[in-house]
């Protein structure tokens, strides 16, 4: 066996390990896990806490320490609740759900007879906000195969479990998703992730220049699709989740193509404002900068 075949046996091990765990004791894992990772001053608690000070310069040292090791106890967490999530049986992930807010928004989207894009940040728990969706609308959501390749089939199985179509991140998924929204289908897209130079544009995401998926602009643009924000918001003492819907920044609708880029970050800023805490600033967002420019994580 390959030693990269050894890691992913070892990785779906760990997964179903995880899965035997309810989701107060998950969670109070994901907890210990962003405790050490604070405490110990690792790499991510370092990434944090640069990310914190380019996007909340205003805030006090210690509101900025306290509000990068409450994002590490939630990142722990989704770490540890990826065994309830993707072993579980839909049925009974879907019943950690306790409440939506602004259903009424999807709603109003399918009765316009247009295709829906669902723009889902790396904020809460957004594998909860797959499948939640995915079992309630025929979906489709761009993917990017792991790193790891015989984790592929194991990641495919779980997240089209419920009737998810993945499509794959290059030419023919893209063409794929153009044909679902014109359709009037639904499509999900991590909005907030790091595209090879030929998908970005840079556009400020809290004031930084940010390099930003292009791909929802130029989708909107030819398919007249609408755009709405999505997360499922980590509820307090292991109470589950509640799903938020928000419409997304009017501006994203401007042919203009920058104009709609920076009203694509907007967008994901109102939806990370509610709970800043609870979004994943360990991520490098600011790594690739625009020409000339030094980079943040040095």
């Amino acid at each position: 066996m390959s030693s990269s075949a050894s890691k992913a046996l070892w990785i779906q091990r760990a997964i179903r390990l995880l899965s035997k765990l309810s989701l107060p004791a998950a969670q109070r894992l994901g907890r210990c896990i962003g405790y050490l990772l604070w405490w110990s001053q690792s790499g991510p608690a370092r990434v944090t806490l640069t990310n914190l000070e380019l996007c909340f310069p205003h805030l006090q040292t210690r509101e900025k320490n306290q509000l990068a090791k409450s994002s590490l106890l939630h990142t722990g967490m989704v770490a540890a609740e990826i065994g309830a999530v993707w072993e579980w049986p839909a049925e009974k992930v879907l019943s950690l759900v306790k409440e939506v807010e602004g259903e009424e928004l999807i709603k109003s989207a399918e009765a316009a007879g247009k295709g829906l894009v669902l723009l889902a940040p790396h904020l809460g728990n957004w594998e909860v906000a797959g499948l939640f969706f995915a079992a309630r609308y025929k979906m489709a959501a761009l993917y990017q195969p792991p790193k790891i390749e015989e984790l592929d089939g194991y990641m495919r199985h779980v997240r089209e479990r419920n009737g998810s179509e993945l499509v794959p991140a290059n030419k023919r998924g893209v063409m794929r998703l153009f044909h679902i929204l014109r359709d009037g289908g639904v499509i999900g897209i991590l909005p907030d992730q790091d595209p090879d130079r030929s998908g970005g544009e840079f556009a400020p995401f809290y004031g930084i220049q940010t390099n930003t998926i292009k791909l929802v602009s130029k989708l909107v643009e030819r398919t007249e699709a609408r755009v709405l924000c999505v997360c499922a918001e980590r509820l307090p003492d292991s109470q589950g989740f509640r799903l938020v819907v928000q419409e997304a920044d009017p501006a994203i609708y401007e042919e203009e193509l920058l104009t709609s880029v920076t009203a694509l970050n907007r967008t994901v800023e109102n939806m990370v404002n509610r709970f800043p805490e609870q979004y994943q600033w360990e991520y490098k967002r600011f790594k690739r900068r625009p020409e000339g420019q030094r980079g943040f994580y040095d």
